[in-house]
């Protein structure tokens, strides 16, 4: 049997062309075509160096070896292939796929990838598989590894150079994102972490060279030597993780700070950004090669712009050996959730606190106070709960009514924590919770008895991020310092101090 089309003929000689045909004449959406391998390979699966091809075109026809029949059909690979090129020429979608896996539909019809997706040539992606990103990576890695300290250190310059004298470029870029979020509707918070300026571009080159200057101990270093017996010695020394795949939402200046990072560190990247920071994350990578071109690393970092879900990338262990989400407490949650083989560094909530006592300097106070919230408020280490002494809010004390002022000028929204609502007959809002991560102009106050009773109440509903306390008492401030469990523990200081780049180590550093 043949069925005649205008655009080809296809022979009905097995399962696999009938199900084509059939499809085409049903109009289908998709096809899906069952074998006992994966998908398609570059050659047969059996022989070395043989890869999966998640998209396959009909120009890679060419390209690609084909072995013998399935086992379990009439048809070979290449019958499949045929059939399936045939579909998509007549407008159906189709899949080809081990029809052991289980629940293979089901994955396929809820978007995961499995097996090979056909795609006609003039709407492919285009890009490199991620597959062969990943690997490399890891060549690139090696690259790395084996460079001097002093080449590392001046790929990172560039970088941080190429920031401020090709800025212009990666502001019209991020102009065309902050378009799109406020077309769309982003909220605040979102914004403000998407939004990038000539100073923030010059500090984040001045923290990239922090970085650069880390460079030069990070790799190779003996961190301890043991003699074992008369010629024979034991070193032990730092080496490079191998291939990272960091995940980051609407920040677009993480991505050179993860590259300069992973330059560092010799590292191996892949780096998966937001769809709301496409432009930008776009312009940046732009010059993160031209930075590794300088030191014959081109592919030891990769932007994955591709549609891959994170599900997908999530199941690379073969690949990734090291997964680390930047973005929102719920993104890090669900990439722990989802991972399964490859391990994960997540990081806290920034539920900060400044704890005001009734021995602070009242004045310093209103200023950490203004810069812990307003400063920066989308970001992880801006006060979310101001804890104050009862002494400053009862008996109409004067501090509490200034700080209220203060931020209300600001334009911070206030929420009373419950004690404090008690004590007033009129006053803010109550809070919905006392574990909340505004990330915007929003916070909590609440009463606290005594410097034991904030303590307590950071444990309880804070996430061991940043914490503060004012105070001129030192004892006060010791036990302060001593008790709270907590990432930085301040005293007299804003919560914007932890921050990579305030402690030499260049910006939001992830060592």
């Amino acid at each position: 049997m043949c069925a005649n089309s205008p655009q080809q003929v296809i022979s009905i000689k097995d399962n696999d062309s009938l199900a084509a045909m059939l499809a085409a004449e049903v109009q289908a959406d998709l096809l899906i075509l069952m074998s006992d391998v994966d998908g398609i390979y570059t050659k047969p699966p059996s022989q070395e160096g043989a890869r999966l091809l998640r998209t396959y075109t009909p120009d890679m026809n060419d390209t690609v070896q084909f072995g013998k029949k399935s086992r379990v059909g009439t048809g070979g690979m290449d019958g499949k292939v045929e059939a399936a090129t045939w579909a998509l020429e007549h407008g159906v979608s189709v899949v080809i796929c081990n029809g052991m896996q289980e629940k293979a539909i089901k994955t396929i019809l809820a978007g995961r990838k499995i097996g090979t997706f056909f795609t006609d040539s003039n709407h492919a992606l285009g890009s490199t598989p991620v597959d062969i990103m990943a690997e490399n990576a890891r060549q690139g890695s090696r690259v790395l590894q084996t460079l001097a300290p002093e080449d590392r250190a001046h790929c990172i310059h560039t970088l941080a150079d190429l920031l401020v004298s090709r800025q212009s470029k990666i502001l019209e870029a991020n102009a065309k994102d902050l378009a799109e979020a406020t077309k769309n509707g982003v909220a605040a918070p979102l914004m403000s972490r998407l939004s990038l300026s000539s100073s923030k571009l010059k500090n984040l080159a001045v923290g990239l060279k922090q970085i650069a200057e880390s460079s030069h101990t990070n790799v190779n270093r003996v961190l301890r030597r043991t003699r074992l017996a008369n010629g024979l010695e034991l070193s032990q020394i730092t080496v490079p993780i191998g291939v990272l795949l960091v995940i980051f939402e609407s920040r677009p200046d993480c991505l050179p700070q993860v590259a300069a990072l992973a330059l560092s560190s010799a590292n191996g990247l892949l780096l998966k950004g937001g769809k709301e920071a496409v432009h930008s994350n776009k312009a940046l990578m732009e010059i993160v090669n031209e930075a590794l071109e300088s030191v014959g690393a081109t592919k030891a970092i990769s932007l994955v712009s591709t549609r891959e879900e994170i599900s997908d990338l999530l199941s690379m262990e073969h690949h990734i050996d090291l997964i680390i989400p930047r973005g929102s407490s719920e993104l890090v949650r669900s990439i722990q959730e989802q991972s399964q083989h490859i391990p994960v560094l997540g990081h806290a909530e920034g539920i900060c606190h400044v704890y005001v006592d009734n021995s602070a300097d009242l004045d310093k106070a209103l200023k950490i106070v203004r810069d812990s919230k307003c400063d920066y408020p989308a970001a992880c280490n801006a006060m979310e709960t101001l804890l104050l002494h009862e002494d400053l809010v009862k008996g109409g004390a004067s501090f509490f009514v200034d700080v209220c002022s203060m931020l209300k000028k600001e334009g911070v929204t206030i929420y009373a924590g419950p004690n404090l609502s008690q004590q007033l007959t009129f006053g803010p809002p109550p809070a919905k919770s006392l574990r909340t991560e505004y990330s915007s102009l929003e916070c909590t106050v609440e009463v606290v008895k005594n410097l034991q009773d904030a303590v307590n109440h950071i444990h309880t509903y804070g996430s061991s991020h940043t914490d503060v306390i004012v105070a001129e008492d030192p004892h006060k401030a010791s036990e302060f310092l001593r008790q709270v469990d907590s990432a930085c523990v301040f005293h007299n200081a804003s919560s914007r101090f932890a921050d990579g780049y305030r402690f030499g180590l260049g910006e939001s550093s992830l060592r």
